[in-house]
């Protein structure tokens, strides 16, 4: 049996995150949960200030 060699595929453009760091985002500070918070206890928004 004879192997069928198949042409090489070249992506067309780069990956979109080549170059970039990858991995977990940092966890929000204290002060920016408090922000959070208060702009949506200002909007009246409790079932997302209950998440």
């Amino acid at each position: 049996m004879s192997k069928v060699q198949l042409p090489a595929l070249k992506p067309k453009r780069p990956a979109w995150n080549k170059g970039r760091l990858i991995g977990q985002k940092r966890p929000l500070l204290a002060k920016q949960v408090w922000a959070i918070r208060a702009r949506l206890e200002l909007a009246g928004n409790l079932r997302d200030l209950a998440l």
